[in-house]
């Protein structure tokens, strides 16, 4: 700690990322990434941008993404969404910094979760914006009436993820809607980062309520995580909002070739549903195969499932996975340390991670009875 840090860094608790390990041969299913690649005009997009000698590069990206504005609302066109309403990031994490800034009441607690995302009360700590963590039920479900029945004057707006992270639960629009309905004058943002692997989005409200904003990311379902590219959907005032924080924050925050492997990932429309099919077909049969080694698997709308077992510890589970070289996220919060929370990864890494488990909290159990 330097004498040099401002208060505000001093007291600061970094968010930790998914490790990104340096192994060979490794099944990595603790970030949550999409194990298919890209479509594959997104690398001949990128191709095509740089040009034959990389000569555009020496020349700053459109600052307000216009294309790829334009790409987003046509693709949501079936919501109404207009070029207006749609605002463009580097990643859903600077998306989400720029709404914790220009559009959350700092005067008083932000409502999200006790089990949520955690970089919210990162950025409630770095903006000097208090927070209160509404606690889920018991199976991990969000309660909305526990939201419905605040005053909104006495809160400064509510976020979560849906489905929430790292359980995997979602909830309907109509939950939505209420809770947009319960708290006019306060903004509700819903972080749609897993919402293309079985939940409903909060799209179809967009257009109806002015206090909504939904942030999507390409990094899961359309396998950009590299790209860094997400945007924010609301209507065209809160957008100005976020908006005028970008501009005196960084003028040009998705550079060209991102730019570009978005637009290209929105029009394959084809091989996003196949994808995403497959990882879903993939999540319920490794839903099943673990319910059958005896784990307890919290129902999931995202690409992971959020697990336990009676009778072996998560971190104990977690270090027998990584000597066999697969990697899965173990979280340490007293209400959650006993869960571990898995990617889903292609058919062969489900087979390995689910022998490897059997091998561990099931040896005598019959590898064709598991995979059933």
């Amino acid at each position: 700690m330097s004498a040099y840090w401002s208060r505000i860094v001093r007291d600061l608790v970094p968010y930790t990322p998914g490790e990104q390990p340096k192994l060979d041969r490794l099944i990595k299913l603790n970030t949550n990434e999409n194990p298919y690649p890209p479509a594959p005009g997104v690398v001949a997009a990128i191709q095509g941008e740089l040009g034959a000698d990389g000569e555009r590069l020496r020349r700053y990206p459109d600052p307000e993404g216009e294309a790829l504005k334009a790409a987003i609302a046509h693709y949501y066109r079936q919501f109404g969404i207009t070029r207006e309403q749609v605002f463009p990031g580097n990643g859903s994490d600077e998306v989400l910094a720029h709404v914790f800034y220009a559009l959350l009441k700092h005067e008083q607690p932000l409502l999200f979760p006790d089990i949520t995302y955690s970089f919210y009360p990162i950025y409630c700590k770095l903006y000097d914006i208090d927070f209160e963590c509404v606690p889920l039920a018991d199976d991990f479900s969000i309660r909305i009436e526990d939201y419905l029945e605040r005053d909104s004057a006495q809160i400064g707006g509510v976020i979560f993820p849906n489905p929430n992270a790292p359980t995997g639960r979602a909830l309907a629009p109509d939950a939505i809607r209420a809770l947009l309905r319960a708290h006019p004058e306060r903004v509700v943002v819903i972080d749609e980062a897993y919402v293309d692997f079985g939940a409903e989005s909060a799209l179809a409200l967009a257009r109806e309520y002015p206090n909504l904003v939904v942030v999507q990311t390409f990094s899961k379902s359309r396998a950009l995580a590299g790209l860094r590219v997400a945007f924010a959907i609301g209507q065209p005032e809160l957008i100005a909002g976020l908006e005028r924080v970008k501009n005196s924050f960084n003028s040009y925050p998705l550079d060209r070739l991102a730019q570009a492997g978005a637009i290209a990932a929105l029009a394959d429309n084809a091989h996003f549903e196949r994808t995403r099919a497959a990882i879903m077909q993939s999540r319920a049969a490794l839903t099943r195969q673990l319910a059958a080694l005896g784990f307890v698997v919290i129902p999931s709308a995202a690409n992971f499932i959020f697990v336990r077992h009676p009778e072996h510890a998560a971190a104990t589970l977690a270090q027998a996975l990584r000597e066999q070289r697969i990697i899965v996220r173990h979280f340490r919060q007293p209400r959650i340390s006993k869960y571990l929370r898995i990617s889903i990864g292609t058919p062969e890494e489900c087979a390995a991670l689910v022998a490897a488990l059997q091998n561990f909290v099931s040896p005598s159990k019959s590898r064709k009875e598991v995979a059933s």
